[in-house]
């Protein structure tokens, strides 16, 4: 389960939140320049004001119950460029600019596996 921590996240921004049964809202990571999507994590009231008061991501990790930052280890870092909310209020999209791999694979985006193509 995350931790919310009586963040310092603004109050108003917290309000639009519409988080999951354990305080969490999917974010959408996409290049800033490009418009290619790279990954999705999850955040909870801290890992959003880490994010928007570092310029750099955080998310909460559910399988390790823990915060991560983006390129802490791999050096593969995401500089925020501008974070938006949908009109749900329950995902956030991240516009980074993205130093390295996106994916712990190795690959630039974690949307490298086609499933099938679309036809008309």
């Amino acid at each position: 389960m995350a931790i919310v921590s009586p963040s310092a996240l603004d109050p108003d921004i917290a309000a639009q939140l519409k988080r999951d049964p354990a305080g969490l809202v999917p974010a959408v990571i996409q290049q800033h320049d490009t418009g290619e999507v790279l990954m999705v994590g999850w955040m909870d009231d801290e890992a959003l004001h880490r994010t928007l008061t570092s310029g750099r991501v955080t998310f909460w990790s559910r399988s390790r119950g823990e915060y991560w930052r983006k390129g802490d280890t791999s050096g593969h870092v995401q500089h925020v460029k501008s974070v938006a909310l949908d009109c749900d209020g329950d995902t956030l999209l991240v516009r980074v600019d993205q130093i390295g791999a996106a994916c712990h694979t190795g690959e630039r985006t974690c949307f490298f596996t086609d499933l099938q193509a679309v036809t008309a």
